[in-house]
């Protein structure tokens, strides 16, 4: 196998020897042109044509690899902007909307003359029978147990727990909860009550009271905790069985509890 090697390489480099040889001498006209020249131009011609087809495609070959290995570098860092790009986008999207939130906020605060302090919601009770969240704000910034918690689109709950600089807030849709309140405009009086769903009931309302579907339901100040005139929902369903006292009226609150993100708690005195 090695003398095999060796006679192929011999070969070869004799073949080259006599290649570049005919071409010198060729070069100067030492060879006539019927003789050896043609001779080893006839043999030599089609290996070297073949020889420089292999080299060019060889250089198409690593032209083709490099132009790749550098495609791939471009779109690496294409794909790095991009990523930023999107990032910045949804920086500026998500200030956007903190922006209308708290733009409504500003506005809903020069609507009424009392004082409200801001605050994060930073928890949500995680329980089915409870339906509560924490709040960033707390003794330290004025507020008490009771005090009201709104948002721009109506009433959100009370504080029930209260620390240094956190409280917790029950929502008008737990169970535990009752908000004495009106049908804005028939003024048929009743209470909500939650019922640890998206949506409350409107009880005590006697059933020769006309309540439509459709209708918005206010605080009426009466429990001494909320304002009288905040939102709290709209009828969606009314039934009035005639051995009862009392209709069965379900309400959809005007507070999306999954989307709230800031609350106005009320300042209050008590």
């Amino acid at each position: 196998m090695f003398s095999r090697n060796i006679l192929i390489f011999v070969g070869v480099a004799l073949f080259v020897a006599i290649n570049f040889t005919v071409i010198t001498l060729s070069t100067r006209d030492t060879l006539p042109v019927n003789g050896i020249e043609r001779l080893f131009i006839s043999i030599t011609a089609p290996v070297q044509q073949a020889v420089t087809k292999i080299l060019q495609k060889t250089r198409n070959v690593w032209e083709t690899y490099f132009m790749s290995v550098l495609a791939v570098q471009e779109n690496i860092a294409l794909k790095k902007q991009l990523g930023r790009a999107l990032e910045i986008k949804n920086r500026y999207e998500e200030l956007e909307r903190e922006n209308s939130r708290l733009k409504k906020f500003v506005e809903f605060k020069g609507r009424v003359p009392d004082t409200y302090v801001a605050a994060q919601v930073i928890a949500r009770e995680p329980s089915p029978w409870f339906k509560t969240i924490m709040i960033d704000k707390g003794a330290a910034d004025g507020l008490i147990k009771g005090s009201p918690v709104l948002v721009s689109e109506g009433i959100v709950g009370q504080i029930i727990k209260i620390s240094t600089h956190y409280s917790r807030v029950l929502l008008i849709t737990d169970r535990n909860s009752a908000v004495d309140a009106l049908v804005q405009n028939s003024r048929v009086r009743g209470m909500v009550k939650g019922n640890n769903e998206n949506q409350c009931s409107f009880v005590y309302a006697l059933r020769k009271d006309e309540v439509k579907q459709g209708e918005l339901i206010v605080s009426s100040g009466l429990d001494q905790v909320f304002p009288k005139g905040l939102k709290i929902g709209r009828v969606t369903k009314v039934t009035k069985v005639h051995s009862q006292l009392f209709q069965d009226i379900t309400l959809e609150t005007s507070v999306d509890f999954d989307k709230i993100e800031e609350v106005l708690v009320l300042k209050t005195s008590r």
